[in-house]
């Protein structure tokens, strides 16, 4: 589902990433495993498309090098970021429903975002509420969910348990091996 070959990434003189190679077969989870610091976030950014690169990544047997990140979304693959990256100022549901914003039709959009409710229900509580002032958990809970409205095929998660209670943790977990056997491929 996901090759990449030999991918660096370099912030001015400073080789953040170099020579990563590494594949994420159909239906798997792959990790991504490392010090603070050592270029996961970069990785998984530039395999996104959001940071220039040398190397090679294709995605379903396609080259993503021209593909832009929008591209990438509409083909399945989505980046959860670590930092969540909310709009804090608007509601649960206006949140997740920008997540579908590519889906074909309404009913589709409708369809995901009853999806996400069944798994996420504190999120169906909080649909209305400013996402801003979500829990940490919440919003963990909310960027993904956000993430599944596009209906992936690769999600890239990174750092899901980042400042999570414990239990939250196992929970995110639980979800996220739920996801794959659903069939959704993981590169965490």
């Amino acid at each position: 589902m996901l090759a990449v070959e030999r991918i660096s990434v370099s912030y001015g003189k400073v080789e953040a990433v170099r020579g990563v190679s590494l594949t994420v077969e159909a239906g798997r989870i792959v990790t991504v495993i490392g010090a603070n610091g050592a270029g996961k976030t970069t990785l998984l950014n530039a395999v996104m498309g959001l940071l220039p690169s040398t190397g090679t990544v294709r995605f379903d047997g396609e080259a993503l090098r021209t593909r832009r990140v929008d591209e990438r979304v509409s083909a399945g693959l989505v980046l959860v970021p670590e930092r969540r990256e909310l709009f804090a100022t608007m509601s649960v549901e206006d949140n997740l429903l920008l997540g579908g914003y590519r889906s074909p039709s309404r009913a589709v959009r409708e369809e995901s975002l009853q999806e996400v409710y069944g798994r996420f229900p504190r999120l169906r509580e909080r649909r209305s509420q400013q996402a801003g002032t979500l829990s940490g958990g919440e919003r963990q809970m909310l960027a993904l969910g956000r993430a599944l409205m596009s209906r992936p095929k690769l999600l890239l998660l990174d750092e899901p348990s980042l400042g999570l209670a414990p239990q939250i943790v196992r929970d995110s977990f639980r979800i996220i091996a739920d996801l794959k056997s659903t069939g959704v491929s993981i590169l965490l």
